[in-house]
């Protein structure tokens, strides 16, 4: 996984939540003036909400390429900055569940309950992004009774993808909701848990720097899509 970061600290992948000083918000108002007025993007640094990274596009000028999804009261907008290296102040990983939950619906408990016994028993780090982990983050109201639980399981060498892709598929057969979400490997490639467990021989494998098919069995054994 290739991407900007501070020297010694953790490089900022996909999902990653990353925090913007003053001086960097106070920059990407001013190449984006219209933003500036809108009074729930200005809210954001005020708050001290994060953004979150993003893949940057081809015409992009250098910087690290980052997204704020706004709530569905906001008309639902993705909009899109870029921030210089030394404006960001902290990059942490997506909420854990157990963090989450408490802004989940109390129907959903149930079913985070058994993805929480599900991380436990696969070995896996069990994150949350989507609608849920905005709404945990900032206490605004991101969640509909449409929306999907995006969950993302980051996994070991050691860990049985079938198995796991196949209990996940399990408790969704129960759930009140859809889940969507990600299997990640260590280096941040990462393909959708459905298109794994259907059995597909080529995986769209996502990554920072970009998305490409892969066979199955190398994504399994860490090879890169380049």
């Amino acid at each position: 996984m290739t991407s900007l970061c501070k020297s010694g600290e953790r490089p900022a992948g996909r999902h990653d939540l990353v925090f913007v000083s003053p001086q960097g918000w106070r920059a990407m108002f001013a190449a984006h003036g219209d933003l500036a007025a809108d009074p729930w993007v200005a809210c954001w640094p005020v708050m001290g909400w994060p953004t979150i990274r993003r893949r940057a596009l081809p015409c992009e000028t250098p910087g690290l390429a980052l997204g704020l999804p706004l709530p569905p009261s906001a008309g639902k907008k993705r909009l899109s900055f870029l921030t210089d290296i030394d404006h960001i102040a902290s990059v942490v990983r997506p909420p854990s569940l157990q963090v989450a939950r408490i802004s989940a619906p109390q129907s959903w408990w149930p079913t985070l309950d058994r993805l929480d016994r599900l991380a436990l028993r696969h070995s896996v780090d069990l994150r949350v992004f989507g609608s849920l982990a905005w709404q945990s983050l900032t206490g605004l109201d991101y969640l509909t009774a449409r929306s999907d639980l995006d969950i993302l399981l980051e996994f070991g060498r050691e860990t049985d993808l079938d198995r796991l892709a196949a209990d996940v598929a399990a408790i969704e057969a129960e759930a009140p909701m859809r889940l969507d979400g990600e299997l990640m490997r260590v280096d941040g490639a990462a393909v959708n848990w459905r298109e794994f467990h259907g059995g597909a021989r080529e995986l769209l494998v996502k990554t920072i720097g970009n998305a490409a098919l892969l066979d199955r069995d190398r994504f399994v054994s860490g090879a890169s899509g380049t």
